[in-house]
């Protein structure tokens, strides 16, 4: 392609690569411009941190989750029952605002707190069903749950999941990778050795382009 001979590309000459051609451009850029994130020692030693506490966490929420098992009692009268719904039910209307005002601008973090307003939701719904079990309220509390907590979260996070696919396929496009979008489970992190998550066929065409831009 003409930067071999030492001149710019241009938009004519970007327009007459094939898909192929520009898809190998991109990979080259994007590994030029964008080093791996965990290339700096502060991100990794972040990384190794953060691991560490959440199988810490893990652990001893195991721990507890067994002990409160063995010795909550089957009944309790608790206080300030009005300041704990009041104030879930104020959190979720922070999380329902704060989920339409980012996505009215277009930010990211929409994705943020469609998944922490549709966890709410869960929460909202459990609770309620739990704790109304034998009695009066139990029904309205499933009716609350089958037609709007739980359907609302499930939207929410079926947003936040397309969103994210949507951020992926940008990547992909980015590194030259053509294709479907693999599952997220399979998604790397900072979507380095992303072809290796896409499927053979594809991945194979990824791995080819990989080697650098063709010459034209």
């Amino acid at each position: 392609m003409g930067s071999q001979n030492g001149k710019m590309i241009d938009e004519a000459e970007l327009r007459r690569m094939t898909p192929d051609q520009r898809r190998q451009l991109a990979r080259a850029l994007a590994a030029v411009e964008l080093p791996h994130p965990l290339a700096d020692p502060r991100v990794r030693r972040r990384r190794r941190l953060g691991l560490l506490i959440m199988t810490a966490c893990c652990v001893g929420l195991a721990i507890w989750i067994a002990v409160l098992i063995l010795t909550l009692p089957r009944h309790f009268t608790a206080t300030h029952w009005r300041v704990a719904w009041v104030g879930l039910d104020l959190a979720e209307l922070a999380g329902f605002a704060a989920t339409a005002w980012a996505a009215w601008y277009q930010r990211q973090i929409v994705i943020f707190f469609m998944i922490i307003t549709g966890t709410l939701l869960v929460c909202d719904a459990w609770f309620d069903l739990m704790l109304d079990i034998g009695t009066n309220g139990f029904t309205m509390s499933v009716v609350s749950a089958v037609f709007a907590e739980l359907p609302l979260a499930a939207m929410l996070f079926a947003a936040a999941r397309r969103l994210t696919r949507v951020n992926v396929e940008i990547v992909m496009r980015l590194e030259g990778a053509a294709g479907p979008v693999p599952p997220l489970w399979r998604v790397p992190l900072f979507a380095d050795g992303l072809s290796e998550a896409l499927p053979g066929v594809i991945r194979q065409h990824a791995d080819v382009t990989a080697d650098g831009p063709a010459s034209s």
